[in-house]
């Protein structure tokens, strides 16, 4: 094998070395991720957990359209509620103690406290009470289109169990895949030696021959 050659081998064994770290990465961030959802979950169950200052929500109806579609996985970040300005979307608890992400369409005040007015976009009607600070969870930042349907697909037996074997089979494959590919390379680069070797020992020969000639 040559020095190019060798240079080759050596740049397409960094490259998957890489690969294999960026997957190894983005594994590890989401089982940690998922460990921050779960211990704050169990910790604090009547609150939203949040990773890094975000919390993710599942959207359950389409009140926030064509902003927010039900179905989607939005994100709202944690702020100082007295930042809080009209025209912003938040997240919120109503009475039912169930999460809502309305827009703030005015701010009030009754006995010294500050309260939002809130509507969903999608809304003929504003929210029928207001919003005390205490009872923000955030403001919205991002969506993920259509996520949130996935997620709740995934909460139920069969959904996970489908999702699981897809990861399984895919895996399969991939490994598959990759290990025939190695399997093909190596082949050829032993084919490669050999024919070198056998090159080496033709001329070996030759020159043994030549030498007797003389």
């Amino acid at each position: 094998m040559n020095n190019m050659e060798k240079k080759k081998t050596k740049k397409h064994f960094k490259v998957g070395m890489l690969i294999k770290s960026i997957l190894l990465v983005i594994v590890l961030c989401i089982f940690m991720v998922a460990g921050i959802i779960l211990f704050k979950a169990n910790t604090n169950p009547d609150a939203v957990p949040d990773v890094f200052g975000y919390k993710p929500m599942i959207v359950l109806s389409g009140s926030m359209e064509t902003s927010i579609y039900a179905g989607d996985l939005v994100f709202v970040k944690v702020v100082d509620t007295s930042t809080l300005k009209e025209n912003d979307v938040i997240a919120f608890r109503n009475e039912a103690n169930t999460v809502t992400t309305h827009r703030i369409i005015d701010i009030v005040y009754e006995e010294g406290q500050k309260y939002f007015k809130t509507k969903g976009d999608n809304n003929n009607a504003e929210d029928a009470n207001l919003v005390a600070m205490d009872d923000v969870e955030g403001v919205y930042s991002w969506r993920i289109p259509g996520l949130g349907n996935f997620l709740m697909f995934m909460q139920q037996p069969i959904g996970l169990a489908l999702v699981l074997l897809v990861i399984l089979v895919i895996g399969l494959a991939v490994l598959y895949i990759v290990n025939k590919k190695d399997e093909k390379k190596y082949r050829a680069e032993d084919e490669k030696e050999r024919r070198e070797f056998e090159e080496y020992k033709r001329m070996k020969e030759q020159q043994r021959i030549n030498q007797d000639k003389q």
